[in-house]
């Protein structure tokens, strides 16, 4: 809120908002809530409850339950400190739950609760994983006390999908519409997150960081890598000592490899401030970036342990634990990042790949599928969806796949190649020499040379296909350019052989002979020569 109202320009004194009334209750408990306050904000939470005993404000009730709801969770975090790791503390429970709960109720029926406290019961309905009644409460919460942004935010942990969060009866407040492109981004709706915040920049909020910040994690979750770092730099330069979404940064930093950005970084949070969650996530990529995975796990565990609801430190440590090829580590991790948020689809991805290690496909399926419903069009979950069913002889489906994944944008260009050598395991020749000209398209018209391109494999197919089709032109100039390649070099070259020994004993115009893709729209006749020619490996 804070950072909001600086952002717009300031009101004159006339038109300040007026303080809130002050009734006789709040009048009678003020010295007592002013020391409990103290004691609360020193983190003596026993203390403070102690003194707000028999309070009847709002205000001192509201901090005498919120008080004990802390003390149960210190408690519990003090419990969990000398436990193995981060990945024991969901073993232990806050022991203050069950009372509150019951306090609570009955005043919930009553009637008798303000915003605040139905904010708190919210919280203490989904840590006991009552989520269905934890959700009418929050919006109760959001309904009674509308600008609190902590119950919006508890209830947008609880939306799992857009027909859920068009059902709810929310408040038509100006909050609403953070909320909206919060969730928007949340549910990988980007377009419309983004539609939004231009209209909230537009509606006067042009210097929020926050703003730029949120936007520059929608471009990051579409992938829109180098949009989302110019945004992370505009956002260092307004507000140089900020902490926050810095992790998600340096997730950044570390696709493009960018290790002299990354390491300025991790030094920088250091000095600002070591022991915050984001921290330690931004100095766990860096290691990881640099390969020393241990010491990279560490951090995430760091991390764990400040926040046990970081939801980026679960998923960056399974992926570290999955690179020291620990994979029952690596499983427990993406499992609590998925009990932290079932909308995380890379920890859902993580696990189906855990399991494609363990060589459990069926496994596999169930955690690639559920990404793919996370992420629709992102053609890595497609990939790994077409890998599965073929794995599992269910071809149909594979081709499916890998033609949607080409379709959306093949982010890898893999996806053509596997389809093409599909089409070949089931001699479906006219096929794959389809997929395999659109992959060769493909790859030279991206004009960077990938590591794992495959040109010299399809150009050996097409070749041979050609040849048997009779089409000794096409056939040749394939043979020719796999002689640039070593692995197919030899296979060019006895292709060329017996180019020419035909041609010797007899002359017929290629053209005519064939009939699958004689169609000048199909890709055969779209590549011409100097497409081929004009690649350079």
């Amino acid at each position: 809120a804070s950072e909001l109202a600086f952002s717009l320009d300031p009101l004159p004194k006339d038109d300040l908002p007026p303080t809130p009334p002050f009734s006789e209750e709040d009048a009678q408990d003020l010295d007592a809530l002013t020391l409990a306050k103290s004691y609360f904000d020193l983190k003596e939470y026993d203390r403070a409850a102690y003194f707000l005993k028999g309070c009847c404000s709002q205000k001192a009730y509201f901090l005498y339950m919120y008080s004990r709801y802390l003390s149960g969770e210190k408690k519990k975090d003090d419990e969990t400190v000398d436990s193995l790791g981060p990945l024991e503390k969901g073993q232990v429970r806050n022991e203050a739950l069950r009372e509150l709960r019951v306090e609570l109720s009955k005043k919930h029926t009553a009637r008798e609760l303000d915003g605040f406290t139905l904010y708190l019961y919210g919280v203490v309905l989904r840590k006991l994983d009552l989520l269905k009644e934890a959700v009418e409460v929050f919006v109760e919460a959001i309904q009674a006390l509308p600008l609190h942004w902590g119950a919006w935010l508890e209830l947008s942990n609880l939306i799992t999908n857009i027909e859920m969060l068009k059902s709810l009866s929310l408040p038509d407040c100006w909050i609403k519409d953070f909320f909206m492109a919060h969730m928007y981004t949340e549910l990988q709706m980007i377009k419309e997150a983004l539609q939004k915040y231009q209209n909230l920049i537009e509606a006067g909020f042009s210097k929020s960081t926050y703003i730029i910040s949120q936007i520059a994690v929608a471009y990051h979750n579409i992938r829109d890598i180098d949009q989302a770092l110019a945004l992370f730099n505009e956002l260092r330069e307004h507000d140089p000592y900020r902490i926050d979404n810095m992790d998600t940064f340096s997730n950044l930093l570390y696709v493009k490899s960018m290790k002299p950005e990354l390491s300025y970084l991790a030094h920088n949070l250091v000095e600002i401030d070591k022991y915050r969650v984001e921290t330690c996530c931004v100095i766990g990529n860096y290691y990881s970036l640099r390969s020393q995975h241990e010491k990279a796990a560490l951090y995430f565990q760091r991390a764990l342990k400040l926040n046990p609801r970081c939801l980026g430190a679960w998923t960056l440590m399974g992926h570290e634990y999955m690179e020291m090829k620990n994979t029952s580590a690596a499983i427990q991790a993406y499992r609590h990042a998925i009990e932290v948020n079932k909308r995380d689809y890379r920890a859902w991805y993580g696990l189906g790949q855990t399991y494609e290690i363990l060589k459990m496909p069926f496994y596999c399926l169930y955690y690639y599928r559920k990404a793919h419903q996370l992420r629709p069009n992102d053609s890595r979950m497609l990939v790994a969806l077409g890998e599965s069913y073929e794995k599992l002889s269910q071809q149909v489906e594979a081709k499916k796949c890998y033609w949607r994944a080409y379709s959306v944008g093949d982010v890898e260009k893999m996806a053509l190649l596997k389809l093409a050598k599909l089409h070949e395991q089931l001699n479906e020749s006219d096929d794959a020499a389809q997929c395999y000209m659109l992959y060769i398209q493909d790859i030279f018209s991206c004009g960077e040379q990938l590591e794992h391109a495959e040109v010299s494999t399809a150009l050996r197919y097409l070749g041979q296909y050609y040849f048997k089709n009779k089409l000794y032109d096409e056939a040749s100039l394939c043979a020719q350019r796999c002689c640039d390649y070593n692995d197919a070099r030899a296979e060019g070259k006895a292709l060329l052989r017996q180019i020419s020994q035909v041609r010797d004993q007899v002359e017929t115009p290629s053209a005519d002979l064939f009939t699958p893709l004689s169609n000048n729209n199909t890709p055969v006749r779209r590549v011409s020569p100097l497409n081929l020619i004009s690649f350079t490996p």
